[in-house]
């Protein structure tokens, strides 16, 4: 009998003995059907207008949306997180409380990885936020139910705990270019990262933070019509590519944060002490601080650290 009492025991943990599939934060479409009607279980959508989401959403998804939890900041950088207290007010809109297993996801995976990060920087809800790999996009295709219908919300109870150990700013990094701890990750594409592109179009300096090297946030998904995450395998290839060694502290960074956000999340899931500059190059570059340019990229195989000038 202690047996058998045993195997039921084990098969209706089954949903959540799955979640280390890929680092304990993304999770797939079965695992998130399975525990659909799980009390605890706080399911939001990430979106900045909210018309996706009034035509179809997963059952029981709560909107949250881009100006909720970023704003342009004090200097109008654009995409910076927003006062705790919005925050908090925002979150428990949407009824997450200190209990709440928290999956996020979207049908944009930058806008649904700036939610992540959100969560994950103010320690919102109970243990890391879950992220729904391949999006509404990959849910859709698998037949998995969807509605236009808006749940009813009760008001939830949060005590944030924001983390400061997560975030960089410009001043933080200045000090420590150099250091071999460093691992600066740029999300850019060609032409922001080698100053192709003039810097924003003349608004700031053109290049890239010295010693970054650029790992482009689509490179870590198939693709934008299917965003689902490479395998952490190839994932781990990449930012070990990209100089991020073990030890190392990441620091992911593009235009405004949004972006980043993306490689902030992997960082994260492949345990790397990892912060965000939500500045980023719109901050740095409208400073007088050290920039570098580049033209093209490294050949294949090369690990692409841009050398200081």
């Amino acid at each position: 009998m202690l047996r058998i009492g045993l195997y039921l025991h084990l098969i209706a943990l089954l949903p959540w003995m799955s979640l280390s599939a890929q680092g304990g934060v993304l999770v797939s479409g079965d695992w998130l059907e399975a525990n659909l009607d799980r009390a605890d279980l706080v399911i939001l959508h990430a979106s900045y207008d909210g018309r996706d989401y009034k035509e179809e959403h997963l059952p029981g998804a709560r909107l949250v949306l881009a100006e909720q939890i970023a704003w342009d900041g004090e200097t109008g950088v654009g995409t910076e997180l927003r006062s705790q207290a919005d925050l908090r007010e925002a979150l428990e809109g949407v009824g997450v409380s200190d209990g709440s297993t928290v999956v996020v996801y979207g049908s944009n995976p930058m806008m649904a990885s700036r939610l992540w990060m959100t969560l994950d920087v103010m320690g919102a809800g109970a243990g890391t936020p879950l992220f729904l790999d391949g999006g509404i996009q990959l849910w859709a295709e698998e037949g998995r139910p969807l509605t236009p219908n808006e749940p009813t919300v009760s008001r939830g109870q949060l005590r944030l705990l924001p983390d400061p150990n997560r975030l960089a700013t410009a001043e933080w990094i200045l000090v420590r270019l150099g250091h071999d701890y460093l691992a600066l990750v740029d999300a850019r594409p060609d032409n922001e990262y080698t100053g192709a592109d003039g810097g924003m179009g003349g608004r700031v300096q053109p290049g890239h933070i010295p010693g970054a090297y650029q790992l482009f946030w689509e490179d870590l998904i198939e693709s934008r019509e299917h965003p689902r995450f490479l395998p952490i395998e190839e994932l781990s290839a990449k930012f070990s590519a990209a100089g991020a060694d073990p030890g190392d502290t990441v620091v992911t960074y593009c235009k405004a944060g949004l972006r980043a956000s993306v490689n902030y999340m992997i960082a994260r899931m492949l345990g790397y002490e990892t912060r965000l500059f939500d500045g980023s190059w719109s901050d740095w570059g409208s400073r007088d601080y050290p920039t570098y340019l580049r033209h093209g990229r490294p050949k294949s195989g090369s690990p692409g650290r841009a050398p200081s000038p």
